[in-house]
């Protein structure tokens, strides 16, 4: 089988990848994504990968044409691609979920695609206000004042629609609960708290007491078990709605234990709301009180379907899923996509690149050299590889929701690395690193932030144009160190080869940048554009 998987860097499309590739009857995965993932990591090193946005501001014509070219030959495609933020952004938002949806939709059926299997959620339901379990005929109207479930139920109308339209088309959609794994610990941070909220310090214990609103309760499910249950859907060519939940409902005292001490403070659930509007509006904050009014009101789901007819069931409990997140969100854990971007960019251990010397040789400044002016131009490198590498962590940080995220953030490592290479060889040849000048280009580089572009309290879209000049610019020149230092390889005892590969890596970082470039340049001058 050949499975197309739309939106596969995320939650449930990492997990499924890694889900689909175990699975003998796949074999061909191609993900795609808007920003693409690390290449050669797991579990994205099992797929082929295509870049297309379901949400961009091109015609559908456009968009659909270039999933079409994706999609010819699949046997199925899984469509997870989704936005929760720019929360405030409500016109993106739907245009990436609701009409992102029916764009994938329109092309499966030109590419002749006879299955295609979509994420809904337990947030499409109409809200209830018992405990009753709620099988896949309950109503999908959503709750209104969320903007999230009015866009799930607005994707079920989309399907409707398809369905009606392309009988021929086997079409699937998993409603599952709360989706949880360690490696998805950021994303919810960055997606539902915001930097403000502290989760680092569950490292060091859980709180001592959990204030929630009184009556919540909640399903979960781990992602790994959630990825289990799509695979089955697309092995079977199974159609219709399908609940997705571990058997546990979580009480309001169930999460105080999980989460903290055991200690549960009921609060009411309109004091609560009071609260996170406030913060909302405040941005403390990413959550909106929709969030809160869905929670309470989503039924707990009867997922008796799956189990009965694909012979599904969980692995973990709702309990396990939900300790696994925690966990992960106490040490930042995440993987090498975009949306689940670890809580630092740096691979612990990554960044060393020895330096390359020649097979027999210790590398030396000969006598026929000048010592100090050598020296002197080795440590201007690593001062300017001190400059660049604090402007490139900025870019990839300011970037990370952008389709350059995963080559930014590869090629902040290897200028990491580079930097290091560079201490190494002046601590190697017995040079002075005159830490006044990385001090000064450190600075100087801080400083130059505060160019505002014409902006007070926001990013010039202008901005990201000129940070590709700049940055550019400065591979250019390490462009010239790399090539002095090839050619006085031999004199100085360093390995021609390597730094003809350290050359061809900063060739590829000047094409990135040019790509980055035209990306910026296009979008930086119309009227209402905002960086990425």
């Amino acid at each position: 089988m050949r499975v197309v998987v739309v939106g596969a860097t995320g939650n449930v499309g990492t997990a499924l990848l890694r889900a689909l590739h175990a699975e003998p009857r796949v074999t061909s995965l191609l993900g795609i994504a808007r920003r693409l993932p690390d290449r050669g990591t797991e579990p994205y090193v099992y797929a082929g990968w295509g870049a297309v946005d379901v949400g961009s501001e091109q015609t559908d014509e456009a968009v659909v044409g270039r999933l079409v070219e994706q999609f010819r030959g699949a046997d199925a495609v899984v469509h997870l691609a989704w936005l929760v933020q720019p929360n405030r952004e409500r016109e993106r938002l739907r245009r990436t979920n609701v009409e992102g949806t029916r764009r994938v939709a329109e092309a499966v059926a030109r590419a002749g695609v006879p299955h295609l299997v979509v994420a809904s959620s337990v947030g499409a339901y109409s809200p209830v206000a018992d405990d009753e379990p709620r099988r896949e005929d309950w109503p999908v109207a959503g709750t209104r004042t969320s903007h999230y479930s009015v866009d799930k139920a607005a994707q079920e109308r989309v399907l409707d629609e398809f369905e009606r339209a392309h009988p021929d088309v086997a079409v699937a959609r998993l409603r599952p609960a709360l989706i949880f794994q360690a490696d998805a610990a950021q994303e919810v941070v960055r997606y539902f708290l915001g930097p403000l909220v502290p989760v680092s310090l569950l490292r060091y214990g859980r709180p001592p007491a959990i204030p929630l609103p009184a009556g919540l309760r909640l399903q979960a499910v781990h992602a790994d078990d959630v990825a289990d249950a799509y695979a089955r859907v697309v092995l079977e060519r199974a159609r219709g709605a399908f609940n997705v939940a571990a058997r546990d409902v979580l009480s309001g005292q169930d999460l105080a234990r999980i989460a903290g001490h055991g200690r549960l403070v009921e609060v009411p659930p309109s004091a609560v709301r009071g609260v996170l509007a406030a913060a909302y509006a405040g941005r403390v904050v990413r959550t909106d009180p929709g969030w809160l009014d869905m929670a309470l009101g989503v039924p707990v789901l009867d997922a008796n379907r799956i189990r009965s007819e694909l012979g599904w069931a969980p692995r973990r409990t709702a309990a396990d899923a939900l300790e696994d997140l925690l966990e992960g969100m106490a040490v930042g854990q995440g993987t090498g996509s975009a949306p689940l971007r670890p809580a630092s960019p740096r691979p612990p251990g990554d960044a060393t690149v020895p330096v390359p010397r020649r097979a027999g040789a210790e590398p030396r400044i000969p006598d026929s050299m000048d010592h100090y002016l050598f020296g002197l131009y080795l440590s201007d490198h690593f001062t300017g590889a001190t400059a660049g590498l604090e402007r490139l962590e900025l870019m990839t940080r300011t970037y990370a929701d952008t389709p350059f995220y995963a080559e930014l953030a590869e090629a902040t490592e290897q200028l990491r690395g580079e930097r290091e290479l560079y201490r190494d060889l002046l601590n190697t040849l017995g040079v002075p690193r005159r830490r006044h000048r990385q001090v000064a280009a450190w600075l100087g580089e801080k400083a130059g932030r505060l160019k505002l572009n014409g902006r007070l309290t926001d990013r010039s879209p202008m901005t990201a144009v000129l940070e590709a000049e700049l940055m550019r610019s400065a591979v250019l020149g390490k462009i010239g160190g790399w090539q002095t230092l090839r050619e006085h390889a031999d004199d100085v005892g360093l390995d021609a080869a390597r730094l003809d590969e350290l050359l061809d890596q900063a060739r590829a970082q000047v094409e990135l940048f040019d790509r980055f470039h035209a990306w910026a340049r296009e979008r930086a001058f119309r009227s209402g554009t905002v960086p990425g």
